[in-house]
């Protein structure tokens, strides 16, 4: 019952996947105390209250561009001179207003005049904090691996791609060799893609993640007899491939810090992981609850997943199909 209603709670966000990425606030340090900031957000919120960067009194902008519109996100760029205060922005108080009415998360990215970065997660509990002297790679480590935790959990596609993989499977054995075929897989091209290795179509790619949780709902309720069911491996492994790219869009959003590359694509990577487990523990858990307590419910109970899963896709299959020609 609980990953029917899961699967329903789905249903309003049915044409967000995607499109509610972490904002970003990139931050580049100057001589004499003169920066340049880009900040990028989500065209479409949950609040009416806007997503602002909140910079610290003392700091007068010298020049303002116009919004524009990237992708999914609006971009704003202008250029600020903090000489009045003692030491630029390193010590001051920087952050994003407006996160907990829109219960959203943002990446903040200072880059030194020397080329080195820090990062820090800006989100409902944490909204400003102070830009330290140095960066360290801890701290890389911390806020990275938390942005891939939140962006699988926030990304319902490849949820709802993980849950297929669940309940296609059987036995805990296949499952524990399957969802780590998907684990390479995604995270190969995720890898590559963030690297400049190959570039992709950010819009065929999204609708082929779509197709590939349709097709995988419907071997689940072909009576899991057919050749996903019998190499269920296989199939994590190439739709893994297709499901990195996803990956590596959002993650391409926020940057990567100069010098600490691999840092960071490694723990956004186990970011991902960590929240993959954690949700497949849920299913588990589930799972177990409905054969111990509602057994004489369960083949009631299953098809509503399957079939809320099916129709969920096929509406995304519907949307970016649309994107990819054009409309």
């Amino acid at each position: 019952m609980l990953l029917a209603i899961f699967a329903l709670v789905l249903v309003p966000n049915v044409a967000h996947a995607h499109r509610f990425a972490p904002s970003s606030l990139q931050i580049y340090e100057g001589e004499s105390a003169q920066y340049e900031v880009l900040w990028k957000t989500p065209l479409q919120t949950t609040s009416n209250i806007p997503l602002r960067p909140a910079l610290p009194e003392g700091c007068d902008i010298k020049q303002e561009s116009e919004p524009q519109i990237e992708g999914t996100g609006v971009v704003k760029r202008w250029s600020l001179d903090c000489s009045s205060l003692d030491q630029g922005l390193i010590g001051a108080f920087v952050g994003v207003d407006g996160l907990a009415q829109n219960q959203a998360s943002a990446i903040l990215i200072y880059s030194y005049l020397d080329g080195r970065s820090w990062q820090q997660v800006l989100n409902t509990e944490v909204d400003t904090v102070t830009v330290p002297s140095a960066p360290t790679a801890g701290g890389v480590f911390g806020s990275y691996t938390v942005m891939g935790a939140e962006h699988i959990w926030a990304g319902p596609d490849h949820l709802l791609f993980v849950l297929g993989l669940v309940l296609l499977v059987v036995g805990f054995r296949s499952l524990l060799v399957t969802v780590t075929s998907f684990t390479v897989g995604h995270s190969v091209t995720l890898a590559m893609v963030t690297l400049g290795v190959f570039d992709y179509p950010v819009a065929l790619v999204e609708f082929l993640i779509a197709l590939s949780i349709f097709v995988l709902a419907l071997e689940v309720n072909a009576a899991k007899a057919g050749w996903f069911a019998r190499f269920p491996w296989a199939v994590a492994l190439g739709f893994g491939l297709l499901h990195g790219m996803g990956f590596a869009g959002a993650l391409g959003e926020v940057g990567l810090p100069q010098g600490q590359v691999p840092v960071a694509l490694l723990s956004f990577n186990i970011g991902i992981e960590l929240g993959q487990i954690a949700f497949i523990l849920l299913v588990l858990a589930t799972g177990f609850l409905v054969r111990r307590y509602l057994t004489a419910w369960r083949t009631r109970l299953e098809p509503i997943a399957i079939y809320t899963m099916g129709g969920v896709a096929a509406m995304w299959c519907y949307e970016r199909g649309f994107s990819v020609l054009g409309f």
